[in-house]
């Protein structure tokens, strides 16, 4: 299983941490363990001092492809979840001032945190979902999936053009603008909608 993260995906974003608004899709990966599911705790690492949260909706790959066509996308993924995408920001801006690769800031473990899924169904607008993160019960995040850059159907083809996709793969499609920093003793709520499919707390 691989963990399959775009950036700059809605340009708000991009704009709040000063960064081109992208004319393709931004990609970057994290390995299996960065993955921590939901409920359980999460430790503050302690390589970093300025560690920021990206609520993120989260694709899972339901079938094995390879160069999909956009228009036969949605038939590779089933379900759908809200997902924290960590960033040690002071070691990412470090590397990238160096122009390093900043693998070190996002990928380390315990960085992508899922909630619960809930089927993609054919009532479901893509193109118009909600979903949001609350931080010791205040509104932090918000986003709607009409905003952003590249929808869910491009980036799986687009993705699926440099790496093979296999069942479980998990995509997470991008943070609105609202990221933050994070401190030992927060707690983090997140929605689809009105359904609450992550909580967990930084210890």
């Amino acid at each position: 299983m691989k963990i399959i993260c775009v950036g700059r995906n809605y340009a708000d974003h991009a704009k709040e941490l000063k960064n081109e608004v992208p004319t393709e899709p931004v990609l970057f990966m994290k390995p299996k363990n960065a993955l921590l599911q939901n409920g359980h705790p999460f430790y503050y690492p302690e390589f970093t001092t300025n560690l920021h949260y990206e609520c993120e909706l989260v694709l899972r790959v339901s079938k094995n492809g390879k160069h999909i066509q956009e228009k036969f996308a949605d038939k590779y993924y089933d379900k759908i979840s809200v997902g924290i995408d960590f960033t040690a920001r002071d070691l990412q801006d470090k590397q990238k001032a160096k122009g390093l690769p900043w693998e070190i800031a996002k990928a380390f473990d315990n960085s992508a945190i899922v909630g619960s899924f809930i089927p993609i169904t054919p009532e479901m607008d893509k193109k118009d979902i909600n979903f949001c993160l609350y931080k010791n019960k205040t509104l932090v995040q918000q986003g709607n999936t009409k905003d952003l850059l590249f929808s869910f159907d491009f980036l799986v083809s687009y993705i699926s053009k440099f790496f093979t996709l296999n069942i479980g793969d998990l995509i997470f499609t991008g943070t609105p603008v609202g990221v933050g920093p994070t401190a030992i003793g927060d707690t983090f709520e997140a929605f689809i909608e009105n359904d609450s499919l992550l909580e967990f707390a930084v210890k």
